[in-house]
């Protein structure tokens, strides 16, 4: 493997970006058709895009194994893996959600790729981009002060101050905000009452957003969204504060696509960014639906681990968009595997086949889903390091032989799209001779408890599920007012099959743990939080924010 010195940041920065209207041509999009975000970021109006011819429109998408410290790569795998089907003479774009500023801050740092497999221009894109956050937020928190100025101003639909569903948003790793009290001082200062905050890409706006098939379609979705309770039970949306309108608004921008460039100039759409361990995690459906339809080959990700983000995309996303995958691509590292064997990260780069024998189940279980559940061909994508000896590869490419698996060795890190051109040709082959059955992992019609606990067994490997008297309740309510034939979407830790996050590797036996349910309507499905997973996350003891700058020339510093 070539090894280079540069970091991200540097490859990023010396790297030459074309205009973006040379990029857009590629896709036979003219100049005119743009909204131009400077030279080098634009945004599509999908109209213009639907007009052009429909080009073949195959769908791969990457997922990984449940993320260590030692990192996967995931998003570079993607990026690389659509330079690569240009390299080898194939029209391929790549389509990924838009980072948050907490994790960006927090641990995680920049997520924009790595190496020579980056979307640009990389601070852009991990800071403010195009703005689309901060109206997704902006949308979110207008709602919440209608709400409580709908109640303040004499409350004519009888809100319960104690049934309020709605909380505010910031694009923020701040556990400070996650329950406060709001609306103290003087009696023109607001009602008092519980109140609180949930990061953006959590927020039910965001989920709005990403589903939503065109401006239409999303102010019918932000009108059904449910805020709150009067006192005597009856729901209230978001529709009946007339709030959907003018949240719309604020949104009519945002929903439309954005157009960026890989290093090696890829058209890349960068657009939506929910959570996939609180949310559905996938980028905005109608990117995707740009992305097919302009090209032959549309690379795209789904977050975290294929228990998490792979099974949204396929039950929560495919289900609700009509999409369907071609095929699937999991990636993984010698070095998580050993992860999840039990081996201590400053031991990683040491050859402990043992240890790499008790890790490999974690890569078998998400093959297994995604081949027996989901029904799609896999290829497995293994993001080599330069510590990973010939044993070791030679270890899990026989276990997925045995899976009747593919492994590819990418290097695209280093090399760039010539780094993934194995891999390509590996999916390819995939799509052209594998079958594809694809699949969902339950009935929607199925009661919420029968869905639940079928994820629960079929994806993640548990016993059984455990209910609280919350959940049951919540269950109860929603079965009541017919709002139970919805797909589910899981929040719970994104590091283990489980919901405990130290409980690595492929446990099974155990017991998930539903704390409580809520309802996304406008959204379209059931949130069951699972675990001790929170819908604001907090910083790290070290902060990522203490590590960026800006210098004396503007240039950023330490995003990666």
């Amino acid at each position: 493997m070539t090894v280079n010195h540069k970091t991200d940041a540097q490859i990023a920065q010396e790297s030459i970006m074309q205009p973006i209207a040379n990029i857009a041509g590629k896709l036979g999009l003219k100049h005119e058709q743009l909204e131009p975000y400077g030279h080098y970021k634009a945004k599509i109006n999908p109209a213009d895009a639907f007009r052009l011819p429909q080009k073949a429109g195959h769908l791969i998408l990457v997922t990984a194994i449940n993320p260590t410290p030692a990192g996967e790569g995931k998003t570079t795998v993607t990026i690389g893996l659509a330079d690569a089907l240009n390299h080898i003479g194939k029209q391929a774009v790549v389509a990924l959600r838009e980072p948050s500023l907490g994790p960006v801050f927090g641990i995680k740092g920049g997520a924009a790729g790595g190496g020579y497999a980056q979307v640009l221009p990389m601070e852009d894109i991990n800071l403010h981009f195009t703005g689309d956050f901060h109206a997704i937020g902006a949308a979110n928190n207008l709602l919440a002060a209608m709400l409580d100025n709908h109640i303040y101003q004499g409350n004519a639909l009888g809100i319960d101050p104690k049934r309020i569903l709605w909380r505010r948003a910031i694009d923020m790793n701040d556990r400070q905000l996650r329950n406060i009290v709001s609306g103290m001082g003087k009696p023109t200062d607001g009602v008092l009452r519980p109140d609180g905050f949930d990061i953006t890409v959590a927020s039910e706006v965001m989920a709005v957003f990403c589903l939503a098939n065109d401006l239409t379609d999303l102010k019918t979705r932000l009108g059904n969204i449910l805020i709150a309770y009067t006192k005597d039970g009856r729901p209230i949306y978001a529709r009946d504060l007339n709030a959907h309108g003018a949240m719309a608004a604020l949104l009519k921008d945002a929903i439309k696509p954005n157009l960026v460039q890989t290093i090696a100039g890829t058209p890349a759409f960068v657009h939506g960014g929910p959570f996939a361990n609180i949310a559905h995690g996938c980028n905005s459906v109608l990117a995707t639906r740009v992305a097919r339809h302009l090209a032959d080959y549309t690379v795209t990700e789904a977050g975290f681990g294929a228990d998490l983000g792979a099974e949204k995309f396929c039950d929560i996303k495919c289900r609700l968009s009509g999409i369907r995958p071609d095929a699937a691509v999991l990636v993984a590292t010698v070095r998580a595997l050993k992860y999840n064997g039990g081996v201590a990260r400053e031991d990683l780069g040491q050859e402990n086949l043992d240890a790499l024998q008790r890790g490999l189940p974690n890569l078998l279980r998400h093959i297994s889903n995604l081949k027996n559940v989901f029904g799609l061909p896999v290829v497995v994508a293994l993001n080599r390091f330069v510590s990973d000896t010939e044993a070791e590869l030679a270890l899990i490419q026989a276990a997925c032989a045995e899976h009747g698996v593919d492994v590819s060795l990418t290097e695209v890190w280093g090399k760039g799209g010539a780094g993934g051109a194995d891999l390509a040709h590996k999916v390819l082959a995939a799509i052209d001779k594998q079958p594809n059955n694809f699949a969902y992992a339950y009935e929607v019609s199925n009661s919420i408890k029968d869905k639940i606990r079928t994820i629960a067994q079929r994806i993640y490997g548990a016993a059984d599920v455990d209910f609280s008297r919350e959940a049951l309740a919540e269950i109860a309510a929603l079965e009541k007012s017919g709002q139970d034939k919805l797909p589910i979407c899981m929040a719970k830790t994104q590091y283990s099959f489980s919901d405990d996050a130290k409980l690595l590797g492929c446990p099974s036996g155990f017991n998930i743990t539903v704390r409580n349910l809520t309802l996304s309507a406008g959204a379209g499905f059931i949130v069951a939080i699972c675990g001790a997973i929170m819908k604001m996350p907090s910083l790290p003891k070290v902060p990522s924010a203490e590590k960026i700058d800006v210098d004396e020339n503007g240039n950023i510093v330490g995003l990666f």
